[in-house]
């Protein structure tokens, strides 16, 4: 992957903030589909923002975010142990943080 990932598989960091991965329990090839949904979706927030179509930004980005539930990006936590869902929180203000300061520079930056 090119962004790091947490020990537990449950979150990767893009510039210090977590963001919680796909279920890894989803079969690929619903994965796959979930993806492909997704990136049209995002494809059509580019094209409506471009043409200005407030009505249809708004339907697509809809989208976005029922695909990446469907994924486990968003909604409830995939897991089931009672861990916290950390998505989206700075990670040094997480458990997560000694693993993540011992990363080397090189990983722990990446944007």
């Amino acid at each position: 992957m090119r962004y790091p990932v947490t020990p537990d598989g449950r979150y990767f960091v893009v510039r210090g903030r977590l963001w919680r991965m796909s279920n890894p329990a989803l079969p690929e090839p619903e994965r796959d589909r979930l993806t492909r949904e997704l990136m049209r979706h995002r494809s059509a927030v580019g094209r409506a923002r471009k043409a200005g179509n407030k009505a249809a930004e708004k339907a697509a980005r809809q989208g976005v975010h029922r695909a990446k539930v469907a994924l486990g990006e968003r909604g409830p936590a995939w897991w089931q142990d009672g861990a916290p869902d950390y998505n989206r929180h700075l990670v040094k203000n997480t458990p997560y943080r000694e693993w993540h300061d011992a990363l080397p520079a090189k990983d722990r930056d990446k944007k």
